[in-house]
């Protein structure tokens, strides 16, 4: 006689440690370092249970032993004192925070003060210290070319949190940043994403075009890197001007003789013209 199985019941033991821990996380912030037996008195479960979800929250990077006096002061018993935890930085980022109104706040300000040119010099003065960290990081790479310098700014570029990537396309490259930290504040102020621009053409040693943003409600900031012209030739098209190769300007061609402005002496082509003066007649009617 078969007998029929009941289906399994998937298990929600994720979901209650998640609960839970994000509880333990909630009572560090609200009364600051604890040990596991005080987190256990305060969460009705046992103190070993609570090392679990504190050793889970530690390998997430959210909370980190402190070496934190007890309340009274005193150390009572023997052997090392009792092991207190508290929330990173990691872990208060968690929460709940009002960092963009800040921003939108200040900015709204400069604005109202100075006008555009004060809120571009604020994005500027911010992202100067992005702009000489990824320049170490680029130069240090050792490459000159254009693309590759965008390959060495994509690496330097994630590790100030931008998730960049960088990759080769026809005629040149392109930049994209999966995550912009200020991307709520740029909505409202594109002086950001203008400054941020500018900064990535200065690092990789040419004009660059932007094609979208996260602030735009694009999903990728992606940026456009030309590559450069084989050997700086002039377009056919383009006269009196100077082309780029890389990062150095090259001069155009001359305009020809034959195609001077006028008023130029070219006597030496000017044929010998002979003056015939005119007679004016009144004309009688016949």
């Amino acid at each position: 006689m078969e007998t029929a199985t009941a289906p399994a019941v998937p298990s929600s033991a994720p979901a209650d440690d998640g609960r839970t821990r994000d509880r333990v996380s909630a009572l560090l912030l609200e009364h600051g370092p604890q040990t596991a037996s005080e987190l256990a008195g305060l969460l009705g479960i046992s103190p070993a249970a609570v090392r679990r979800h504190l050793d889970g929250l530690a390998a997430a990077g959210r909370v980190a032993e402190r070496a934190t006096p007890s309340a009274s002061g005193v150390h009572r018993g023997r052997g090392r004192p009792a092991r207190r935890f508290a929330l990173t930085d990691a872990g208060r980022s968690a929460f709940p925070h009002a960092y963009d109104d800040l921003a939108l706040t200040a900015l709204r300000f400069v604005a109202a003060q100075g006008g555009a040119d004060a809120v571009r010099a604020v994005a500027e003065q911010q992202l100067a210290g992005l702009e000489q960290r990824c320049s170490t990081a680029v130069d240090g790479a050792r490459v000159t070319a254009g693309v590759d310098r965008a390959q060495a700014l994509a690496e330097a570029l994630t590790a100030e949190g931008y998730a960049a990537t960088a990759s080769a396309i026809s005629g040149g490259g392109q930049l994209c940043q999966h995550h912009c930290p200020v991307a709520h504040v740029a909505a409202e102020f594109p002086q950001l994403c203008e400054a941020e621009t500018a900064v990535i053409g200065r690092l990789v040693g040419t004009h660059v075009q932007r094609l979208a943003t996260i602030a735009h409600g694009d999903g990728i900031c992606t940026t456009h890197i030309p590559g450069p012209r084989p050997g700086g030739v002039r377009r056919p098209d383009v006269v009196g001007t100077t082309t780029r190769a890389g990062n150095k300007a090259t001069p155009a061609r001359p305009v020809p003789a034959e195609r001077a402005a006028p008023g130029q002496h070219r006597a030496s082509r000017t044929p010998a013209t002979r003056t015939i003066p005119s007679i004016d007649r009144e004309r009688t009617p016949a």
